[in-house]
């Protein structure tokens, strides 16, 4: 696949619109750190800080699949990229940059490529994550748009998946199932509980879904203290699971005291059915972690310092069992754990 500024025919249906070449000068050059090399190059050039190992993650977004078409330009750029910091964020790693490559469906439109580089830069520049390159084409299909990002974390350091050890906490940062139930007002806003939601609780919960905010600032910490991470982007029940799986342990998880918002409570105490929604829904993009007893205080120290919380929802167990999930001391049954795309 060729990179900027190679390709020659995303442009060629409308000639009302800007060459390739032009659209790259406009909306991206601007946003390319020193490594891009100004994207005048086939190539960027990464030089990970000395002593340290690179971490790498690719994310794709669809639309149709993980946002609506319609939705605003600015908000899947951001998504976009900040799916891809969460990734970066489980491992402990500090951003480097990222490679953006896109396929713009065939009615796209000058305007919305310039809110969309809008957010893009937003995100970048809140994330210390620049463009270094990438490419353009058309589809011929839905917007398709693929980020690899590129992090760093001190030799050795890298905060597995596959970390987690009997007698470990399970925590999670922040709250979850906000992003569940702004992905339901946005695809069902007839919904009856959508309308008995106060105008501050419906645009919260909608911005949730639209808008990811990785956990970048907590990397230290969990480099410092945890076993195992990963982020939740699938459903807590089901992340939950793969984490402790990919470890070869077993755990408990106790649902009610899973962090939720003040307004994902007061949705799901109008219809508590919702309450499924929120732990196993996905883009939640919050860090989920193990850590040893000992090192729990230390750890609230790092998060409180970050203005990040940090809550205990359950224990890693001895063994291969599946998850334990319990809810009020009772059994709490779920037909899927978390989303899956086939």
């Amino acid at each position: 696949m060729s990179r900027w500024p190679i390709e020659k025919d995303v442009m060629a249906a409308n000639e009302n619109r800007p060459g390739e070449d032009t659209l790259i000068e406009r909306y991206f050059a601007p946003l390319a750190g020193p490594g891009g090399l100004k994207l005048r190059d086939d190539a960027a050039l990464i030089v990970p800080p000395d002593g340290c190992d690179l971490v790498t993650t690719v994310d794709m977004v669809v639309s149709g699949v993980h946002f609506f078409a319609d939705d605003p330009p600015d908000a899947i750029a951001e998504k976009a990229l900040g799916v891809n910091l969460s990734d970066l964020a489980a491992k402990g790693a500090d951003p480097i940059g990222f490679l953006l490559a896109i396929a713009l469906p065939s009615d796209w439109t000058e305007d919305w490529l310039a809110q969309f580089a809008q957010g893009l830069g937003a995100a970048a520049a809140r994330g210390r994550c620049a463009l270094l390159g990438g490419d353009t084409t058309r589809a011929s299909g839905p917007l398709v748009i693929s980020v690899t990002a590129f992090g760093s974390v001190p030799k050795g350091r890298m905060v597995p998946r596959t970390g987690s050890k009997p007698g470990d906490l399970i925590a999670v940062t922040g709250t979850i199932g906000d992003a569940a139930l702004g992905l339901k007002i946005r695809g069902t806003p007839e919904a009856e509980w959508v309308a008995e939601l106060s105008e501050t609780n419906y645009s919260y919960l909608l911005d949730r879904y639209l808008r990811p905010k990785p956990r970048n600032t907590l990397v230290a910490g969990l480099r410092a203290y945890a076993n195992s991470a990963m982020d939740v982007s699938d459903g807590l029940i089901g992340d939950i699971a793969k984490m402790l799986r990919a470890s070869d342990v077993s755990g408990i998880l106790n649902i009610e005291k899973v962090p939720l918002s003040s307004s994902a409570q007061h949705a799901i105490s109008m219809h508590p059915a919702l309450l499924t929604e929120a732990v196993t829904g996905g883009d939640d993009y919050e860090i989920l972690f193990t850590l040893p007893p000992d090192r729990l205080e230390a750890m609230q120290m790092a998060s409180r310092a970050v203005n990040i919380p940090i809550t205990i929802i359950g224990e890693v167990k001895l063994g291969n069992a599946p998850l334990s999930v319990t809810h009020k001391g009772e059994i709490f049954l779920t037909r899927s754990g978390s989303y899956s795309h086939f």
